[in-house]
């Protein structure tokens, strides 16, 4: 393997802020997209930030991190109202999602379960980071989502907040109520300071508008969620501190009931009903049986003359179990179905250096270092069968990352990022999957080799910054992505590995886009287009009645806008709109609803009458998209059945009754609309086409001492 010395790294971000935020507050907000702290109007590329404050306003109504972000996120796909995150890309493709910086999507098999990841109670800020970028290394196709943990207060002493919250459906009550419980402590003393957050939470039945049970594939019903979380830091001095972080989260359905599947094609949904035991989901509960974090930051603002270092060591281990499926059946050796599971082992350091220079009426930064990253990921069956063998991936990265801020009107970044990488897998034997008796796919003896990807990405972003009326961006971002090589591991056509289409995929991003404030108004807009060489979609085969990886050239393209504006003290309001379309160019068909979502619109108010009183109302209108015809039999299939549009209104409120205490409700669905999303729509595989959520109450209290 080629080492590169610490002078070859990556390009940073530049980013567009979709900050929903007092236009005021803007210069306050720091984004990390490029490694480092940085000011938000020195980005020129497309990120939104979302503020602890946003968090908790849209918890109020969810407490699910992806109905958060399909409606603070321009780009972001809609919510499949489930643990899955299948469907919900970011700009058409998918993301990054990390903790801290460190990754929790397993991209080598992506199960598409990374959002759901942590408790949202622990989170400091959202980080959203949109178009191709290698800043992070593999997986950030789409870009990256980064959860940023709170920190500790600085301040002397201890603090202690309680919050204790019920959640029911509004349609019919009865097994729906659930219960959460979140207890933090966190302080200082002296050098020394301290933070502790645990929280469980208990779902009950989660019903649709017409009061039936929702269905069980990726559902939440029943589901039990723990989260324990620890940050400690001590201060050396001024310029040097030293932390250590522990997450760890546990979320899966222990449930009496079944699926009752319906049929997309004939308008009959899927939803659950209470069976007897014998009839109950097979094997063990579905979710993250356990997602352990261990991070250790080490930070020294002048380790040299104007330079500043930071250190991480981490470490993730994860296994998420999927539900019981008869697609994974073998008659012929007493299989009647399988069950899988997700498993992915990460340890990796990062070393990112951070100088400074004053030139003359030019401020100069170079952010360089090295990324070191160990990934073992496997699918196996709880049965003991092997669905994709164990992958053992090796990447080193060095990356530099030079941003030129010249008389404090042009922003000019550009930098580059040079990977390695090793991926291990051995001799191993496809699986033998059966729909029927007759229709299987032909089991195949691969032999195993390790494969070598090196790749040198490059991005280039300018801004210029001299009229608050209209601040103009354009950027280019490159990214390598070897996402999703389980996938096609799993269902090898030929004996050699090599053989085997598993070639890494460079993805070219360019976007062009502004920011203007005027007044009271902040209208923000920006137009993209990301191509790449090799993109994976699916193809069923009859025959064996298993979906194919389809690998071919892709072109996505669309535009993103907001609009916020501050009436006065008391209300205010941001609308947003996105549009995203794509293409196999090869074909030149469009992509499914996998990859390509309809247009997105949301809406939000916020009315603050009192300083002790907020409501807040939100509107997200999900539009058409019908790109595909049905079969000669009428059908649709895979990906590609035709979305209608629908519209859901939510609302929330909280009130100050003391310093310490404080009471809150929110109204997931307030007029009960009886709607199937997005995915639902044009999902065709059995069990997907689940209702959304009818109305749900949470109501809660927090007490602070």
């Amino acid at each position: 393997m080629v080492r590169f010395p610490l002078s070859i790294l990556s390009l940073a971000l530049s980013t567009s802020v979709y900050a929903q935020q007092p236009s005021n507050d803007l210069e306050r907000i720091i984004v990390t997209g490029s490694r480092v702290v940085e000011n938000i109007d020195e980005v020129p590329a497309s990120v939104t930030v979302i503020t602890r404050e946003q968090i908790e306003a849209q918890l109020k109504v969810s407490p699910e991190l992806q109905n958060l972000l399909e409606v603070l996120v321009p780009g972001m796909a809609p919510s499949t109202n489930s643990s899955s995150n299948t469907g919900q890309t970011l700009r058409g493709r998918a993301p990054l999602v990390m903790i801290d910086g460190v990754p929790q999507s397993t991209p080598l098999r992506n199960g598409s379960l990374g959002v759901r990841t942590l408790d949202p109670s622990v989170i400091e800020r959202i980080e959203v980071i949109k178009g191709a970028t290698s800043v992070y290394g593999n997986g950030a196709a789409g870009g990256v989502i980064n959860y940023i943990t709170k920190r500790p207060h600085s301040d002397n002493g201890a603090k202690i907040s309680v919050d204790v919250s019920s959640r029911f459906s509004a349609v019919r009550a009865d097994e729906s109520l659930g219960g959460r419980l979140e207890a933090s402590i966190n302080g200082r003393q002296d050098a020394f300071s301290y933070l502790a957050t645990v929280s469980v939470e208990e779902n009950g039945v989660q019903r649709d508008a017409e009061g039936d049970i929702l269905g069980l594939q990726y559902g939440l019903s029943d589901v039990e969620t723990h989260n324990y979380f620890t940050k400690l830091g001590y201060d050396f001095d001024n310029e040097k501190s030293l932390s250590i972080t522990y997450n760890y989260y546990k979320s899966q359905q222990k449930t009496d009931l079944a699926d009752v599947f319906g049929n997309v094609n004939t308008g009959e949904k899927s939803y659950a009903i209470h069976v007897p035991q014998e009839q109950q989901k097979q094997g063990l509960p579905q979710g993250p049986s356990g997602n352990t974090n261990i991070m250790l930051k080490y930070t020294d603002s002048e380790i040299f003359k104007a330079t500043a270092l930071t250190f991480d060591l981490y470490a993730q281990d994860i296994e998420n179990v999927f539900f019981f499926s008869p697609n994974l059946a073998n008659p012929s050796e007493g299989y009647e179905g399988g069950q899988s599971i997700i498993t992915s082992e990460k340890k990796g350091l990062r070393a990112t250096f951070n100088t400074l220079f004053d030139l003359e009426n030019t401020e100069a930064t170079l952010i360089y270092g090295v990324d070191i990253l160990n990934d073992v990921t496997s699918q196996p069956l709880v049965d003991g069968r092997v669905w994709v063998p164990e992958m053992d991936m090796s990447n080193f990265a060095g990356f530099l990352q030079s941003k030129w801020v010249v008389n404090n009107h042009y922003v000019l970044k550009a930098g580059v990022r040079h990977e390695d990488i090793d991926l291990k897998v051995d001799d191993y034997r496809t699986l033998k999957l059966c729909r029927s008796e007759t229709q299987c796919s032909v089991p195949i003896d691969v032999r195993g080799d390790t494969l070598n990807y090196t790749a040198t990405t490059y991005n280039i972003g300018l801004k210029y910054n001299a009229y608050e009326a209209f601040s103009p961006f354009v950027s280019y971002s490159q990214g390598a992505d070897i996402s999703d090589i389980g996938r096609l591991l799993r269902t090898a056509t030929v004996n050699d590995i090599a053989l085997i289409q598993t070639e890494a995929s460079v993805i070219d991003n360019y976007e062009v886009g502004f920011t203007s404030v005027i007044d009271k108004l902040r209208v923000e807009g920006s137009l993209y287009r990301s191509t790449s060489e090799l993109g994976t979609t699916n193809s069923f085969d009859p025959t064996t009645g298993v979906y194919m990886p389809v690998r071919a050239p892709q072109e996505i393209w669309g535009y993103e806008l907001l609009a916020d504006y501050r009436f006065n003290k008391a209300w205010r309001t941001t609308l947003t709109y996105a549009y995203v379309e794509g293409k196999n160019t090869a074909d030149d068909i469009y992509l499914g609803a996998r990859q390509i979502s309809p247009p997105k619109a949301t809406a939000n108010v916020q009315w603050q009458p009192t300083p002790n009183t907020s409501v807040g109302l939100s509107a997200l209108y999900v539009g058409d998209r019908e790109r595909f015809e049905a079969n000669d039999a009428g059908d649709y299939v895979g990906d590609q059945a035709p979305i209608d549009d629908y519209l859901v209104l939510n609302m929330s409120g909280q009130h100050r009754f003391t310093d310490q205490l404080k009471g809150f409700v929110g109204i997931e669905n307030l007029l009960n609309r009886d709607y199937y999303p997005a995915r639902a729509q044009a999902y065709t595989y059995g069990g997907y086409n689940i209702k959304g959520l009818g109305t749900t109450i949470t109501a809660g209290i927090n007490y602070q001492f």
